[in-house]
């Protein structure tokens, strides 16, 4: 594989909310974000939040009548665009609320909900076909890391959701490495785990895809990620930037990472 230019390629911390925050609160945490954003960081890094689906709409209209420099995201979405499947949401409904990404195959979809990989790959394309992108969370258990099985599921997991994957969408395409041993539990993979786990993610999307694609697609690592750890997670070439979990929850925080991420590359 090519060697990657990562200066080319625009930073992001994600912020998910998961099931914290009514609208109320959405609100208040979004203006609260606005006030805070260090705006010299911002034209080289892309900050964003995902709600839960309740808070969209408020967030939505926050976000452009203050003209805060955020990007609305959503957690998931369906794999279908409507039906009778109670309890789901579908893309082009995200869509018209001005979504631009869309968390698919996270770990606690996967492994909370029983969302396998061919659901996955439904969800991904039903984001492209409705022109948003998808932020495709990949990583592996306790277990499969200690079985050295890192890099056999990472492939498996992208080359089933990249399935019929244009070149020019694998391009856009987001991928979030998030090894699930790192996830709410206080444990941290060190600088070293997330280079390489970006690095597997994004040979795998060249060996499923397209290699100048993944050289141009971002590559964001999670788990249990804050303002004290950001630079030196971002430190490595593959990664690209956060997806963070707690500590996106409130504004101060949540804006030091930011402030973190836009420390790196910044030359």
């Amino acid at each position: 594989m090519a060697a990657v230019n990562e200066t080319a390629r625009r930073s992001m911390v994600a912020g998910n909310w998961k099931m914290h925050h009514d609208h109320l609160q959405a609100i208040r945490t979004v203006q609260e974000i606005g006030l805070r954003l260090p705006a010299e960081v911002l034209p080289r890094v892309e900050v964003v939040v995902h709600p839960p689906f309740t808070d969209l709409r408020s967030v939505q209209t926050v976000l452009e009548d203050r003209a805060i420099s955020l990007v609305l995201g959503a957690q998931h979405c369906a794999g279908e665009d409507s039906g009778p499947f109670t309890g789901e949401v579908a893309a082009p409904m995200l869509a018209r609320l001005g979504v631009r990404y869309v968390l698919v195959g996270h770990s606690e979809r996967r492994h909370l909900f029983g969302q396998d990989d061919e659901q996955v790959a439904a969800a991904l394309r039903a984001v492209l076909r409705h022109d948003m992108v998808p932020v495709l969370c990949v990583g592996e258990t306790g277990q499969e890391r200690a079985a050295d099985e890192t890099e056999a599921v990472l492939e498996r997991q992208i080359r089933t959701a990249t399935a019929g994957v244009r070149a020019d969408q694998a391009a856009s395409l987001v991928l979030a490495y998030e090894p699930v041993w790192a996830i709410g539990t206080g444990v941290t993979a060190t600088p070293a785990d997330a280079q390489q786990g970006c690095s597997h993610a994004r040979r795998m999307l060249a060996a499923s895809v397209d290699d100048t694609a993944a050289r141009a697609a971002r590559v964001l690592y999670g788990g249990s990620v804050v303002a004290e750890n950001t630079a030196e997670l971002m430190a490595g070439a593959d990664v690209d930037g956060v997806l963070v979990g707690g500590a996106s929850l409130q504004a101060d925080s949540f804006c030091a990472i930011v402030a973190a991420a836009g420390s790196v590359r910044s030359g």
